[in-house]
């Protein structure tokens, strides 16, 4: 994305919009592209779980981010809820089973693992596992989707969990947990980021209201990015990375829902 000049109002505006209310109060499986969009949400919550939990260890975020946290594991439970029962073959039916189980094993390190640095590898570890397997999950729909605008659904819903991921390293960079890799990883997800925005903004599907919206996430990108870019010295900074990946976030989840209402 092109770095878009943003005004000092448009940035308090956008710190505002903090999204522990980015994600939708409820949701319900109407067709496959709601299942693919709330496939792809599971995707986003396992990176934001473990960036809110890095961030409460490092005492940042302060009350947000226990509120992030326990917001996401109330979404996370009701949506493989209506995966599981949406799940339209034996195949997917697997997967979210699989996912189940991964789901408990990392909702108990969330919850108990110590603050420590042994007890982030641990974390990373298990969220790890439960994001392969909401990807593959997000995957197996897509696949069903006989509307071009299911491929969209999928990408822009990895937008979403683009953002946390990088937010999520860059919190595990700042306590020195496994720096190399960390450091790796926020490279990598950022490259994808950049391309798939490219992607999105090109797609003959892309309406004038998600344009306007992508333009709108190009715009909390500078903001995202800039932070991303600073060594976290301080916990001024690593609050700016993680309201500004908030803010990302909320944008991003409303792209995706607009592709999932396309019925092209």
């Amino acid at each position: 994305m092109a770095s878009t000049p943003i005004t000092r109002l448009n940035r308090r505006h956008w710190i505002a919009l903090t999204a522990c209310s980015a994600l939708p109060a409820w949701a319900q499986l109407n067709d496959l592209g709601d299942a693919i969009n709330t496939a792809g949400r599971q995707r986003m919550l396992s990176q934001r779980l473990s960036k809110a939990w890095l961030a409460r260890v490092q005492q940042t975020g302060g009350a947000q981010a226990l509120q992030v946290m326990q917001r996401s594991i109330e979404v996370f439970e009701r949506q493989l809820n209506e995966l599981q029962a949406y799940a339209p073959s034996p195949s997917i039916r697997n997967t979210y089973a699989e996912l189940d189980s991964a789901w408990l094993s990392f909702r108990e390190q969330l919850l108990n693992a110590p603050a420590s640095r042994s007890g982030a590898q641990a974390l990373l570890q298990a969220d790890g596992r439960v994001l392969a397997l909401a990807h593959q999950g997000t995957q197996q729909l897509e696949a069903l989707a006989t509307r071009s605008a299911g491929r969209w659904v999928n990408l822009a819903g990895r937008q979403r969990m683009l953002s946390q991921r990088m937010a999520k390293f860059y919190f595990a960079a700042a306590w020195q947990v496994d720096v190399p890799t960390a450091r790796q990883e926020i490279k990598l997800a950022r490259q994808e980021f950049v391309t798939a925005a490219k992607a999105l903004s090109q797609a003959p599907e892309t309406t004038q209201r998600i344009a306007e919206e992508l333009t709108l996430a190009e715009g909390q990108w500078v903001f995202f990015d800039a932070a991303l870019q600073a060594e976290a010295s301080s916990p001024k900074q690593l609050t700016e990375v993680f309201v500004s990946s908030e803010n990302l976030l909320a944008v991003m989840d409303r792209v995706t829902r607009f592709y999932a209402a396309l019925k092209t």
